[in-house]
């Protein structure tokens, strides 16, 4: 057994700006409109390894931690106590999972704002909150633009022969600041121009994903898939036309649909009962509209946030259907190793609560240098210049919260 970590929650008479306490440097941040969560300090490092039972490994370790944690907490409420952070890397063969709990985090809900400091046991290895410089590694051969469109068209193929019926396809662009990029003020860019989305930093790892995988509070679970895109328009006729031709178009409506039956298939273990939306809704953002459609159950058992995040990774959202060979399709054709773009990340307490969304709209970061991410559902039907679109305008929410760049 590990020794046991000390944990101490105090309420904080003033309500500082959460975003305002991520430094430059690589860091902890879960920011959103119901709680925001910022983790500062030396932390506990946990690594699950690659494989299929990662998040199995990696809930067991935090529940030995969190479980044994001796905790006052009089604010108690979800995120207060002890907090355990992660980040999951999309294929399941890729190195780079891990969750951390900070020695000390700041949090702020509608109502109150609270510091928890955490005195870890001895023989607890603590370690600082990023992983050292030069993490990032030059790829060659991502695919250029013509190539990327081939690729979607090679996928188009598979899914016309009956081999696939969805597959998410990701473009990755890396790009060179003038100097180190500041983590706290993309951060900030970020939730500012996105305030409706996740907005999230864990060590190198900053964006602001408008997908939640899951939410636990308490016995209710919250889903709420994403798929099918459209620009915004020019004025409010204009983008209320988009959005109606979005919400008819054949195309958006199956791939819409397979990554909300994913989700309610995963889920129905687990719930006694579970309600999904009858149709998709639309999504707003400052630059793109989705189609989206909110999933709540009630769970049966005691099943972690965690534990959830990986009954439901991968989505159709993110990878495809079926699974193995839309991830095989994935590794065949994208160029590149996706690394944490499209895993889970978030958060959890020690009660199980907490959210997970889908590392979306981000970029990996090393000093001056960030590979930024985006990608497209291709389903029957699919236009590979119209998905090269819908990738661009993903990669611009990201882009535009950079400072000035070149690209590399």
């Amino acid at each position: 057994m590990i020794d046991g970590l000390k944990s101490v929650t105090v309420k904080l008479d003033i309500h500082p700006d959460p975003a305002g306490l991520i430094g430059a440097d690589p860091g902890l941040a879960w920011l959103t409109d119901a709680v925001s969560l910022v983790g500062t300090g030396p932390v506990v490092r946990i690594d699950p390894g690659a494989g299929p039972r990662r998040f199995e490994r990696a809930s067991a370790a935090a529940a030995e931690l969190l479980d044994n944690a001796q905790v006052h907490d009089p604010v108690d409420l979800p995120g207060t106590g002890p907090v355990v952070f992660g980040s999951f890397t999309f294929d399941p063969d890729s190195p780079g999972s891990s969750l951390v709990i900070p020695s000390t985090v700041f949090g702020c809900s509608e109502r109150v704002c609270w510091k928890t400091t955490i005195d870890f046991g001895p023989g607890m290895n603590l370690v600082p909150v990023g992983p050292p410089p030069g993490r990032l590694t030059e790829i060659d051969d991502v695919l250029s633009e013509t190539q990327w469109m081939a690729a979607v068209q090679e996928a188009v193929d598979s899914i016309d022969a009956g081999e696939l019926e969805k597959v998410v396809l990701a473009r990755m662009l890396s790009v060179r600041g003038r100097e180190p990029l500041d983590h706290g003020q993309i951060v900030r860019n970020l939730r500012r121009s996105y305030p409706g989305c996740f907005t999230f930093c864990y060590d190198s790892l900053v964006g602001a994903s408008p997908e939640l995988l899951i939410r636990r509070l308490g016995d209710v679970v919250d889903s709420i898939p994403l798929a099918g895109s459209c620009p915004r328009g020019t004025s409010p006729g204009h983008d209320a036309r988009l959005g109606a031709a979005l919400k008819a178009s054949q195309k958006n409506l199956t791939e819409h649909s397979l990554a909300v039956q994913t989700v309610v298939d995963r889920l129905a273990g687990y719930c006694e009962r579970l309600i999904a939306e009858p149709e998709p809704s639309l999504l707003l953002l400052a630059n793109l509209q989705h189609l989206s459609t909110k999933i709540q159950g009630t769970l049966r058992g005691s099943a972690s946030a965690l534990e959830l995040a990986g009954a439901l990774h991968p989505t159709a959202a993110v990878c495809g259907v079926p699974v193995a060979g839309a991830l095989q399709t994935i590794r065949r054709l994208e160029g590149f190793e996706r690394g944490r773009y499209s895993g889970p990340v978030g958060w959890m307490d020690r009660r199980g609560d907490g959210e997970w969304a889908l590392a979306l709209r981000c970029a990996e970061l090393d000093g001056p240098r960030a590979q930024v991410f985006a990608g497209a559902g291709i389903v029957a039907g699919s236009d590979p210049a119209a998905e090269l679109d819908e990738t661009a305008l993903k990669l611009q929410a990201v882009l535009s919260a950079l400072p000035a760049i070149n690209g590399s």
